[in-house]
């Protein structure tokens, strides 16, 4: 997979694809959201080179124009992560505000999912949007898993690379894939069994153990599901909303051997008040000093609201990127990169 360092980007035009889809009550927020700073880097790499910096992406999934969806909100908060100033192109016969010559602007594009096309991977939106620029970076992880036009069809078309971040979560997320540190302990929570078994599964046979908790354990149990010898499916309280004590302590036992730590889905639904176990479950992790994964937006958000998240090694951007990678899947738009 090619690098940023890899183009000869000088005094070219660059489309950066980035994931821009944050929740719009973040806009209310001093910091603003992990997804939008992730971007930083590759900028501030393109603009020590002298290119022309494009930024694309969607918020929300909109069918068509939606001006409560459109990535105009996004200048302000843009603006203060990058410390440049953003310029916005609504759409692409736009002239009235230019692509930046050399200078301190960047320009961002309108909501890509504004045009049938970018879901639909269109060939001929494609083609648009790979005019805007000579060159195409993707520092979007949290939407690699999907075929969209800006994301697998853009680089069919133009010379292109893998943004800074993505580069960084292909890295931390391959160590847990290949050659990891041992005790290597999996934790995996939320619902959506069907996207998680396969992410169990997967795991099992290159993890010491892996801890289920969450809703799944009630599917798992339900369907009658059969786990690898490796795999602990948590007991849950009565009123199936926390990790029982039992199986807090069994989870706590494990995870304090730990040298590599990987998870993705909270232990209860603490949206409701039943944090107890998803909280121990963080706890234990810091307090066993090993390099420590964690994405999935619930997990985030609980740990940035326990003021948490900082305390681990690694944040992914990606929710389903980061389970269709860990469960051994080739995503879309990584693919497109090779």
């Amino acid at each position: 997979m090619k690098q940023i360092a890899d183009l000869q980007v000088s005094g070219k035009r660059v489309l950066v694809r980035a994931d821009l889809d944050i929740p719009l009550t973040d806009f209310g927020f001093e910091e603003a959201s992990t997804r939008l700073t992730n971007i930083k880097p590759t900028v501030e790499y393109l603009f020590n080179e002298n290119a022309k910096i494009i930024i694309c992406g969607h918020i929300g999934r909109p069918e068509k124009s939606e001006p409560k969806l459109s990535t105009r909100q996004l200048i302000d908060p843009l603006q203060k992560i990058l410390k440049r100033t953003i310029v916005f192109q609504k759409d692409f016969e736009d002239h009235s505000t230019q692509i930046p010559e050399l200078g301190s602007q960047v320009t961002l594009f309108e909501n890509l999912r504004f045009w049938p096309g970018e879901v639909k991977n269109d060939e001929e939106f494609a083609k648009k949007l790979a005019g805007l620029a000579d060159f195409y970076v993707n520092d979007a992880f949290g939407v690699c898993h999907r075929a969209h036009a800006s994301l697998v069809g853009v680089p069919k078309l133009i010379p292109s690379s893998a943004g800074e971040h993505l580069q960084l979560e292909i890295q931390e997320l391959s160590k847990v894939l290949k050659n990891p540190e041992h005790p290597l302990i999996a934790i995996v929570g939320g619902a959506k069994i069907e996207t998680k078994l396969p992410v169990i599964e997967n795991l099992s046979k290159i993890a010491d153990f892996v801890l289920v908790g969450g809703e799944l354990p009630i599917e798992i149990k339900k369907f009658d599901r059969r786990t690898a010898d490796n795999v602990i499916v948590a007991e849950l309280t009565g009123e199936n909303k926390d990790l029982a004590e039992d199986s807090i302590q069994k989870f706590l036992k494990v995870i304090k051997s730990a040298r590599l730590v990987v998870w993705n889905g909270p232990q209860g639904m603490f949206e409701e008040g039943y944090g107890h176990g998803t909280l121990s479950v963080a706890q234990a992790i810091i307090e066993s000093g090993a390099h420590s994964i964690v994405g999935g937006g619930e997990t985030t958000q609980f740990l940035e609201q326990n003021k948490l998240l900082t305390k681990f090694s690694f944040v992914s951007a990606g929710g389903g990127a980061m389970l269709e990678f860990l469960a051994g899947k080739k995503l879309p738009a990584i693919e497109a990169l090779q």
